[in-house]
């Protein structure tokens, strides 16, 4: 009874109980099996910092060697990648964050969704009396939502930093006043010869004088965005949202092609919200995930139906065990994309959807699958209109730890590569509304539930992960970029963990096998050819990953040869580092 209760408590903490904890025990480390007796951990502490750009982590580090808390060094890590790395993220996006706090033993979800402007109706994407095309929506006005990634970032610092706000934006000013090193990876986005890449403002800045385009291992400096720093630096987040910066905004939304309507008031009305996290328990362990908006139920949905199917126990090398996981995909995206939205417009089944007869009744279904799943019908769940939502890529994810214990999981993104192609202060603009469904109804009139609305948050599948004990004790924090393909990521990098008992790095590293309704995209050359032969034979024909490779970041707290310490991982697809020191 003391397992059930710990476990109880843990969930408590994280303000999202269900489930009876069974098989939980405290103290374990990441792979042990249920029911093993384990020595006592010790709790976990940092520093520990893990991001896809190496000057970002440092900026982290440098903030937590000065005494700041995870919290504080998150600021610094955002404004940096905003530099660095403009494809994925920056002050123009939005974010979630998962927030550990090492007293409490409480996990709290930080929302910084954009949200649709006041004038947004169901035809925003509409042109003509149809659906734009999906980079005619992305590249227009109309795609970019009130950012929310700087006001998300000021309120949970302002409850949970240590540091002046001000100290934040050092190492972020100085790189963008001197110059970085462009990348490897920026490189290769830059040089791409459409869409955002080649918009007017992609050219001014990724420009030099001479008419060529900036390469791998060029000098790049961005004054614009140091003063954007040092506006912010000097008046708080809430500068971001009056002044200067948000006029800057509203008139760069407006310029032509196909202007939007997002306004100066919109950018002002933005509210970042502190939510409950929705937390689950997953063998020994208990994980958590921010609710909608974000996907993360999907996830939760996903292990639970992981742990409902044996074949998923028989490791990394089996096509069985990757057979099972592609079935299970295909009914985990059939019930997200069918239910999960902004909750403040649409009723999502959340307790349904992980409803233990519900879950037992889709894994069932699993072994049957030839293709695509139909939505099923959750307790409490109103059947909506099929999906319409063309969800593109361009996306971070980073991982601090503390040395009181303290961590962030936070998934920040611009939505494409670059953003909307638009540009302003030195930074690009999200196009985060073509995250909606174009289509806000279908042929028999139901309405999707991520359909457009003003003031709305599209439906993210942004879902980064906190993983604790039984006691509510951290035990891991990873998370990935990669768009619709970020539930399979992260629910790879957690079976590879904690059910396959893999090191951090190896489990990143796995092949990446998404499966979405009728299609199948996959790291073809990691599988190994036994491997591509036994899913071939199980139906499962692979075929190269359409969608934003995997970009996981994080990791778990673990006992080594030299005792306990961060098992950390960066996956090798991006350029990150993971650091203890």
């Amino acid at each position: 009874m003391a397992a059930l209760m710990v476990a109880a408590g843990a969930l408590g903490a994280c303000q999202g109980g269900a489930g009876t904890g069974a098989g939980l025990a405290p103290g374990a480390p990441a792979g042990a099996a249920a029911g093993t007796a384990v020595a006592e951990a010790p709790v976990a502490r940092g520093p520990f910092v893990a991001a896809a750009n190496p000057l970002a982590v440092e900026a982290g580090v440098a903030v937590l060697r000065r005494g700041g808390t995870a919290v504080d060094a998150a600021v610094a890590i955002q404004a940096v990648l905003g530099l660095v790395e403009p494809q994925s993220s920056g002050l123009g996006g939005g974010a979630f964050m998962m927030l550990y706090d090492a007293d409490t033993r409480e996990v709290t979800a930080y929302d910084g969704r954009e949200t649709a402007p006041a004038s947004a109706t169901a035809e925003l994407f509409y042109e003509d009396g149809r659906p734009l095309s999906v980079p005619d929506a992305v590249l227009s006005g109309r795609s970019t939502g009130a950012p929310g990634v700087v006001a998300m970032l000021g309120m949970a610092q302002k409850e949970h930093g240590v540091l002046p706000w001000a100290s934040l934006f050092t190492d972020a000013e100085q790189l963008a006043e001197d110059g970085f090193t462009v990348s490897p990876r920026l490189a290769g986005m830059i040089a791409v010869n459409r869409g955002q890449a080649r918009s007017r403002w992609a050219n001014a800045y990724f420009t030099r004088a001479d008419g060529t385009r900036y390469g791998a291992g060029d000098t790049l400096r961005n004054p614009a965005y140091a003063q954007t720093l040092r506006t912010l630096a000097a008046g708080g987040a809430e500068a971001f949202y009056r002044g200067p910066i948000a006029a800057g905004i509203a008139e760069t939304v407006a310029e032509q092609p196909r202007p939007g309507a997002l306004t100066e008031a919109d950018i002002a009305a933005y509210r970042p919200i502190e939510r409950g996290a929705l937390c689950r328990p997953f063998r020994i362990y208990v994980v958590c995930v921010p609710p909608p908006p974000s996907s993360g139920v999907a996830v939760l949905q996903l292990l639970a139906m992981a742990e409902a199917t044996p074949a998923i126990d028989a490791g990394p090398d089996s096509a069985e065990a990757w057979t099972a996981f592609a079935q299970l995909q295909r009914l985990m995206y059939a019930d997200r994309d069918r239910y999960v939205g902004d909750p403040a417009f649409v009723g999502v089944p959340v307790q349904g959807l992980l409803d233990d007869t519900y879950v037992a009744e889709r894994a069932a279904l699993a072994p049957g699958l030839t293709g695509a799943a139909e939505a099923g019908n959750p307790p409490g769940g109103v059947f909506r209109a099929g999906d319409a939502t063309n969800e593109v890529a361009g996306t971070s994810h980073f991982v601090v730890v503390d040395d009181q214990g303290n961590a962030v999981s936070m998934t920040t993104t611009v939505e494409s590569i670059f953003g909307s192609g638009r540009m302003t202060g030195g930074f690009f603009l999200n196009n985060q509304l073509t995250d909606f469904s174009f289509r806000a109804t279908d042929d028999q009139g139901r309405p999707a539930a991520n359909a457009v609305a003003a003031g709305k948050r599209p439906r993210s599948s942004m879902s980064p992960v906190i993983v604790l004990d039984a006691r509510g004790r951290l035990v891991g924090a990873i998370g990935s970029p990669g768009g619709p393909s970020i539930l399979a990521y992260n629910a790879k990098a957690l079976i590879g963990s904690l059910i396959w008992g893999m090191e951090t790095q190896a489990a990143f590293d796995l092949p990446n096998l998404v499966a979405r309704g009728t299609g199948v995209g996959a790291d073809t050359d990691r599988f190994s050819p036994a491997l591509r032969d036994g899913l071939n034979a199980h139906g499962i024909t692979l075929r190269p990953n359409a969608s934003e490779n995997s970009g996981l970041h994080g990791g778990f707290w673990k006992q080594g040869p030299t005792g306990w310490g961060w098992d950390g991982g960066a996956d090798d697809r991006r350029e990150g580092v993971a650091r203890t020191q």
